[in-house]
């Protein structure tokens, strides 16, 4: 992109009394909304000059690059503007977590649900935000940060013995001690997932992705799960 063309997009917006435009940045592989911060011109042109997003911080008085410090950066996709022109939408792909706090969105606590959306998927979210944090706060008397930090033998060995109480939970025909002993289970899932690299949205993409195909079809050597 030119420096001609530069000039063009930044001159195009329509910026507010602080010379600042709101900028939402969306993760571009999974559509979430990341954060919301301000851009104003030089931000915005170093942002398409470099190719990673650039902010205005109002508190500093000063422009910053997202994963300057952290090393979590933000590789611009596309960037588009609102019918007024004073709005940015810039998908990204993040590399790391967005949030100061190690979240991967700024937008983790859930006021309310949406209507006939069950309260599991949230529930398990904010777990898996939690378990995140963790890791990037280094809360050394955390036994989720304990876990990560021993690592996956550790949360392996703790997935089977939680595996084996739910069964034992399910020969007694305890309901109350079923459910604990799921919970259980789903946390050191949930830690296990965190550990490698696999996000819920992985798990509950690829549960719906079995819920759409039809059958129980089973072939000599490989098994096709299906719902």
């Amino acid at each position: 992109m030119t420096s001609e063309e530069i000039t063009a997009i930044v001159r195009r917006l329509t910026y507010n009394e602080q010379g600042l435009i709101p900028t939402v940045v969306q993760e571009e592989r999974t559509d979430k909304v990341l954060m919301v911060a301000y851009m104003n011109e030089e931000s915005l042109r170093r942002t398409l000059t470099d190719g990673e997003t650039w902010f205005y911080s109002r508190s500093r008085q000063e422009l910053w690059h997202k994963g300057g410090t952290s090393g979590h950066t933000q590789q611009v996709v596309s960037i588009a503007t609102d019918c007024d022109a004073d709005t940015l939408l810039v998908r990204v792909k993040a590399d790391g977590p967005a949030c100061h706090t190690g979240a991967e969105s700024c937008f983790y606590d859930t006021l309310l649900p949406a209507d006939g959306e069950a309260e599991g998927p949230h529930v398990l979210a904010d777990l898996a935000r939690r378990i995140e944090a963790t890791r990037h706060t280094h809360s050394e008397t955390s036994y989720t940060e304990y876990l990560l930090r021993t690592g996956i033998d550790k949360i392996g060995k703790k997935i089977g013995e939680e595996s084996a109480e739910v069964i034992i939970a399910a020969k007694n025909g305890n309901k109350q001690e079923i459910v604990a002993e799921s919970a259980d289970l789903l946390y050191h899932l949930a830690v296990l997932w965190e550990d490698r690299g696999v996000t819920l949205q992985d798990v509950m993409a690829e549960l719906s992705r079995r819920s759409h195909k039809q059958g129980n079809k089973k072939e000599v050597g490989h098994l096709d799960k299906t719902f």
